[in-house]
């Protein structure tokens, strides 16, 4: 298991020059599916999921290429909605449980495995949804 704050700010470096590339600035987050679909590189770019060789101490690429604008579901989750850290968390009761400071997820799948708060650990699993307001989750 990742946590976003072990691997914020990681360098992103293309294997085939051992070069750094960019450096990652954000995550994000399928919410529906429950998986990271990309990391933010800065300018307007990321790096896609797929593309993403290793994490480590670095977040490696075969080439420089994978640094490139979103594209496909990445483009329409990037922005401030979408945007997981630092929201409330609300159950589909109503019931807020905090805000997201953390989020943890499977380093070889992508999948989203907890939601961190300043007092809680939501298993990822109970992700539905995430909006401007507030990030949903099943009442445990």
């Amino acid at each position: 298991m990742t946590t976003w704050s072990e691997i914020k700010r990681h360098r992103v470096v293309d294997t085939g020059s051992a070069t750094t590339v960019a450096k990652v600035d954000g995550v994000v987050v399928d919410p529906r599916a429950g998986t990271v679909v990309a990391f933010t590189a800065g300018k307007g770019r990321v790096v896609h999921w797929p593309d993403v060789a290793g994490i480590g101490d670095a977040i490696t690429v075969a080439s420089a290429d994978a640094v490139r604008p979103a594209e496909g579901r990445a483009a329409g989750l990037l922005g401030g909605d979408h945007e997981l850290l630092k929201k409330r968390v609300l159950t589909d009761g109503g019931d807020e449980i905090g805000r997201v400071s953390d989020l943890a997820f499977d380093a070889a799948t992508g999948r989203v495995t907890e939601l961190r708060t300043k007092d809680a650990t939501i298993d990822g699993g109970r992700l539905i949804g995430c909006g401007p307001y507030a990030v949903i989750v099943r009442t445990a």
